[in-house]
């Protein structure tokens, strides 16, 4: 006869509840308890921005199943026959014993469970650094249930009319959009010299500057040094070069921390960056415990070292990988991440995938090429939205990294970037790639591709690219290039950057080249919208002699600072 395994689990959140769920799956005899701090299960947490933006406003639309089912205990007791402890705090893990000591938050009564195995997923806690004040009335985070009814509460009651935002991270964004779509005026403080780092500063620019376009403000390069406040609430926030930002609302946003000090304390080895060490299956350094989500540590698949990663989808799958586990032994693998992200900023979005260009700085990667495109997302016919990308090879060629932002399908993009760089394909297996088409879901030639091509020319030398910050430098060194701008006199004059440059209509050119300096060995600039007709241009110039024409990838829109128009 089987013995019953015990499998007791500590979180109930993402991958707590789903390894409990893919475990009861494979196991239909198995003992499980989900043990929860918080009151609530299964939470949706990558969706609290939206429920107090008002996206939505039925709070267990956090809670529920496809089929619109709160997870609640009694769910879990029902629908998966699992013990489901909420309100329930771990304080005691013996390995000797294999056995939990748990206390109910309000009662305060204590109980021990024994278990056969055990999964930690206790998750991440907010970072708030002792910064003076910080503790005032009208300070809150974004991580917790408890959080997002705070924020919402107060996005309903309407009094609070200012806000700052601290951290300029995918929360901070989020927290921005949220809460200024609520009617509420927000500061973004950032402390880098910009938002979401995931990104280039030339993306991340762009993304900026349409959250100003919406109404929110945002300052980069400085951080907070006191939060000042009367009566024991908030009035404002001084920052690092003495301005007081006056509001009655500040929300933390300066990342996480795994919440690993359980595992510590049971003497289970905890990483470099705090979370719990893990091996390919997840398992810690005690083979009967394992851990998941984002209180654990996780390889990079790019750099093959430990990273943090607290990301919603990255829990649930390691979550899944335990479950299987804990059935069937150590069968499935967890390979670890590929560092894939994307978030909604207004009318944007903003997608990563692999290594931006300074994460291959950071790592040392040398012979590497960047290439930037802005193209539509479908037919201009079918309401095309402009997309911004940043696609990065190594030396062999192979895709390492990929980055978008704009109007349009980012996720699809970042999608299709995400596998290509998971499968290691190189530029050559992705330039001819059959991707699904038709005019409502892309143009012919998919935006992904089309940067491939792009990367293609520069690299086989047809094309010589220059960044819009570079070109930006040049100009601020006292620097004269003759910059040729192709487009045609009406979007000139609804549209120009203002830097010196010279309307010269593609179609104009051949007619014209008297117009271009005399030197045929001068540098020549060539850009239109988005620097098709700036390739365009280069071709024709170099057909003509001029040897030393270069095209700003991206055109105008990728132009991450002020325009004249």
């Amino acid at each position: 006869m089987r013995t019953v395994q015990r499998i007791v689990v500590i979180g109930g959140s993402a991958a707590g509840a789903k390894a409990a769920a893919k475990a009861r799956r494979l196991d239909e005899s198995a003992e499980i308890t989900i043990i929860q701090k918080a009151p609530d299960l299964s939470m949706a947490s990558c969706g609290y921005p939206y429920y107090v933006g008002g996206v939505f406003n039925d709070r267990n639309a956090l809670l529920c199943t496809p089929a619109g089912v709160v997870r609640d205990p009694v769910f879990f007791q029902k629908a998966k026959k699992i013990k489901a402890l909420v309100e329930t705090e771990v304080i005691a893990i013996d390995r000797g014993e294999k056995t939990v000591v748990c206390r109910h938050c309000r009662s305060g009564e204590q109980q021990t469970i024994s278990y056969d195995k055990l999964v930690i997923a206790t998750g991440a806690r907010a970072n708030m650094p002792p910064i003076p004040g910080i503790k005032l009335e009208g300070i809150s985070t974004l991580v917790s249930m408890a959080d997002t009814d705070y924020l919402r509460a107060v996005r309903d009651k309407g009094a609070i009319k200012k806000a700052v935002v601290i951290g300029g991270g995918l929360i901070g964004v989020e927290a921005c959009e949220a809460l200024q779509e609520s009617g509420i005026q927000v500061t973004v403080v950032e402390a880098l010299d910009q938002v979401l780092t995931f990104l280039d500063w030339d993306l991340a620019k762009l993304v900026e500057n349409h959250m100003r376009v919406k109404g929110a403000q945002v300052i980069t390069g400085t951080g907070v040094a006191e939060f000042v406040g009367e009566g024991g609430n908030l009035t404002g926030v001084k920052l690092a070069d003495g301005t007081l930002i006056e509001c009655s609302l500040a929300v933390m946003a300066i990342g996480v921390r795994p919440n690993s000090e359980l595992a510590r304390e049971a003497g289970l080895a905890i990483g470099s960056f705090g979370g719990i060490t893990v091996n390919e299956y997840m398992q810690t350094s005690d083979p009967d415990i394992y851990a998941a989500g984002d209180c654990v540590e996780i390889l990079s698949r790019l750099s093959g070292k430990p990273v943090f990663a607290p990301m919603g989808d990255l829990a649930n799958l390691e979550g899944r990988v335990v479950g299987e586990n804990l059935v069937c032994g150590n069968v499935a693998t967890f390979p670890g991440t590929t560092h894939t992200g994307i978030c909604k900023v207004f009318e944007f979005a903003a997608g990563s995938t692999g290594l931006s260009e300074k994460a291959a700085q950071r790592l040392g990667l040398e012979g590497y090429t960047t290439v930037v495109n802005t193209s539509p997302d479908k037919p201009g016919f079918m309401g095309a939205k402009p997309l911004i990308s940043k696609l990065l090879v190594d030396k062999e060629q192979r895709i390492l990294g990929y980055q978008c932002v704009g109007m349009g399908d980012v996720s699809r993009q970042i999608a299709t970037a995400a596998m290509a760089i998971q499968g290691k394909l190189a530029l050559k297996d992705v330039i001819t790639a059959d991707l699904p088409y038709a005019p409502p879901f892309s143009p012919a030639i998919d935006h992904f591709i089309t940067a491939c091509h792009i990367m293609e020319n520069k690299l086989k030398g047809r094309m010589t690219g220059i960044s819009a910050v570079a070109v930006k430098a040049k100009l601020d060194a006292g620097e004269k290039p003759f910059l040729l701008d192709g487009r045609n006199p009406n979007e000139f004059e609804e549209m120009h950057l203002g830097i010196g440059e010279h309307l010269i209509p593609l179609g104009a050119l051949r007619s014209r080249l008297a117009d271009l300096p005399a030197d045929r060995n001068a540098e020549i600039i060539c850009f239109c919208k988005l620097s098709l007709r700036g390739y365009e241009a280069e071709c024709i110039l170099r057909a003509h002699g001029f040897t030393n024409v270069k095209v700003m990838e991206g055109g105008i829109l990728a132009w991450p600072y002020s325009r004249k128009k």
